[in-house]
C-alpha cells in the first residue's frame, strides 16, 4: 500500500467544550500507558486528573476552562489522537499547530519529551491561575463563501487601530485564524470592540471566548519574561519532523537549535500575534501534503483549515462551496473527532 502524506495540525485552547466530554473516555484505551503519566503528575500536585475531568457527569466553565485545567486535558486528547494516526496509511511529513497548540506539536514533532511537554504545557496554562490577563474576541473576516473580504479584514484592523487608542484601552491582533481574527486585549477595550464590531451570523459574532488572556499580545509580555524564567533549555530538542510556527517558520529535524527553538516558544510566541492563517499555508505549500489531519478533541479547527486552503486556492478550492464538494466526496482536512473522518486517519 501507498502511502499518503499528512500534515497534522494541533488545535488550541476552546476547543474541549460539553460536546467533547468524555472525549478521552472514548479514545483513550488503547494509549492509557502513554497518558497515565499526565494523571499522575496532576495528582501529585493536587490537581484534578484529565481522566477526572473527562469522567466528570457535567461539563462545567469553572472546572474544563481554567488555563491550568484545560491545557493538560486538550494535550491528553490530542496526544492520544496522534498515537492512533495509521502509520501504515500515513507518512507525517510536518506538524503545526494554533496557540497552544504549538506546545503539543513540539511534542508530536518529538523536540518535547512526553514529560517536558508535559511541564511546558502545564506550566504555560498556569500562568494565569493568579488572575487572568486581558482576554480574547473572535470576528469573521471572510464572507459566506469563505473567500477572503478586504473590506471585513480592513473594518476589524481599523477597529483594533482605534479603539487601542482610547485612553486605558489595549487591543491587539492575537491570532489569524483563518476566515477569523481574534482580538486580545483589556476589558474595556474588548467591551468597546463589542459595540464596534457589526453584529454578524444572526448575533454569533462578535463573541468573547470565555477565560481566555490576552495570549499572542504585548500584554503577555512579562508571562513571556516569567516563562523564561521557570523554563530552562533542557526541555527542548531538534524534532524529528518538521515543525511550522506561528510565522512560518520551518523548524528542520538537522537544523533546529534547540536554544533558538525555546527562545521562540517562551518569546515570539507568547507576546506577539500567532499567524495559524500563515503557519498552514507554509506548510501546504511546502510540503504539499494528501491531506491535513486536525488532531482533536472537537473538530472545530476544520473550518479555519477549508478558509486556509481557499485563501491559498490549494486543491483547487475557490469557495466554501467547493470544500464542502471535496469534503463530500475525498476529503482533505481529516478531523479526528468526527468519526466519519477519524476513520479515514486513524488504526
Amino acid at each position: 500500500m501507498t502511502k499518503k502524506t499528512a500534515v497534522v495540525v494541533c488545535p488550541g485552547r476552546g476547543t474541549y467544550t460539553k460536546t467533547e466530554l468524555g472525549y478521552l473516555k472514548k479514545y483513550r484505551p488503547r494509549f492509557a500507558g502513554e497518558l497515565d503519566p499526565i494523571d499522575a503528575r496532576l495528582a501529585a500536585l493536587g490537581q484534578p486528573t484529565v481522566s477526572e475531568l473527562d469522567s466528570a457527569e457535567k461539563f462545567a466553565l469553572k472546572t474544563h476552562t481554567p488555563g491550568e485545567f484545560a491545557s493538560t486535558l486538550i494535550y491528553a486528547c490530542s496526544w492520544a489522537d496522534f498515537l492512533a494516526i495509521d502509520r501504515e496509511r500515513w507518512d507525517v511529513v510536518a506538524v503545526t499547530g494554533n496557540s497552544m497548540g504549538w506546545y503539543t506539536a513540539l511534542a508530536c514533532a518529538e523536540a518535547l519529551t512526553p514529560e517536558n511537554a508535559f511541564t511546558l504545557i502545564h506550566t504555560m496554562g498556569s500562568m494565569m491561575t493568579g488572575g487572568i490577563i486581558g482576554g480574547q474576541l473572535i470576528y469573521p473576516v471572510v464572507g459566506d463563501d469563505w473567500r477572503p473580504n478586504a473590506d471585513k479584514r480592513e473594518l476589524v484592523e481599523r477597529a483594533i487601530i482605534e479603539i487601542g487608542a482610547v485612553p486605558d484601552c489595549e487591543a491587539h491582533l492575537s491570532i489569524r485564524f483563518g476566515g477569523y481574527a481574534i482580538i486580545g486585549g483589556n476589558q474595556k477595550a474588548l467591551d468597546l470592540l463589542m459595540k464596534a464590531l457589526p453584529s454578524v451570523d444572526e448575533g454569533k459574532y462578535p463573541f468573547v471566548l470565555v477565560n481566555h488572556a490576552a495570549f499572542h499580545t504585548p500584554m503577555l509580555t512579562e508571562t513571556s519574561a516569567r516563562a523564561f524564567r521557570e523554563l530552562g533549555s533542557e526541555l527542548f530538542q531538534a524534532p524529528s519532523v518538521p515543525l511550522v510556527d506561528g510565522r512560518g517558520t520551518i523548524w528542520q529535524p538537522y537544523s533546529t537549535d534547540a536554544n533558538a527553538l525555546r527562545h521562540y516558544t517562551l518569546g515570539h510566541q507568547v507576546d506577539a500575534t500567532y499567524d495559524f492563517s500563515t503557519a498552514v499555508g507554509v506548510a501546504l505549500k511546502e510540503f504539499a501534503p494528501d491531506a491535513l489531519i486536525l488532531l482533536g478533541p472537537g473538530a472545530t479547527s476544520g473550518g479555519a483549515l477549508g478558509q486556509i486552503a481557499i485563501e491559498n486556492r490549494w486543491w483547487g478550492l475557490g469557495a466554501k462551496a467547493d470544500f464542502t464538494a471535496r469534503q463530500a466526496s475525498s476529503p482533505v482536512v481529516l478531523a479526528m473527532g468526527r468519526e466519519d473522518q477519524r476513520k479515514l486517519a486513524a488504526n
